[in-house]
């Protein structure tokens, strides 16, 4: 719910005038110009219909991978795609998952059709110090932009905040 509310994205080169390397942007809930109301009532109404129906919800990189701008490249569509069918397809289910610190989400240790090194993102940066520096500035900035939104939201989404750390 947290990341539903965030409305998480970059704008990359080629998608928007102007734009020469990937930028951090946030709308909320994916639509924020089209909300009536608190961005926290859509993120109630999610997670009543998540537990409701027993659904799992997954985040996928379809962005940024193995490196900042100018060093890693465009996660490849193929292992997008092997992603979201395996989740689709029960094929994650079961799998071992680990925890992305800072960020707290869970990711899972195989997927079919996906290099294991491209699941857990700080294994695919060769400089990991760079990595947490650009982790934990991406945690600062969730935490930024959901300022904003924190008044109208329940404690379990609050709690979801990312938080910036060392990694070791």
């Amino acid at each position: 719910m947290y990341h539903f509310i965030s409305g998480y994205t970059a704008k990359v080169a080629g998608t928007e005038v102007g734009v020469t390397e990937p930028q951090t942007t946030f709308s909320a809930c994916f639509g924020k110009a089209f909300l009536p109301l608190h961005p926290g009532k859509y993120a109630d109404l999610l997670g009543k219909k998540m537990n409701e129906n027993n659904v799992n919800v997954w985040l996928i990189n379809t962005g940024w991978t193995g490196g900042p701008y100018g060093v890693g490249s465009r996660m490849k569509l193929k292992y997008t795609r092997a992603t979201i069918t395996a989740a689709l397809e029960g094929k994650l289910d079961g799998v071992e998952f680990k925890t992305l610190p800072g960020f707290n989400l869970a990711y899972p240790t195989t997927c079919p059709d996906v290099p294991t090194e491209l699941l857990n993102p700080r294994e695919t940066w060769a400089d990991k110090e760079a990595y947490d520096k650009k982790a934990n500035h991406l945690a600062e900035e969730f935490v930024k932009n959901f300022a904003q939104y924190a008044d109208g939201c329940s404690a379990e989404v609050l709690e979801a905040a990312p938080k910036a750390e060392v990694h070791a």
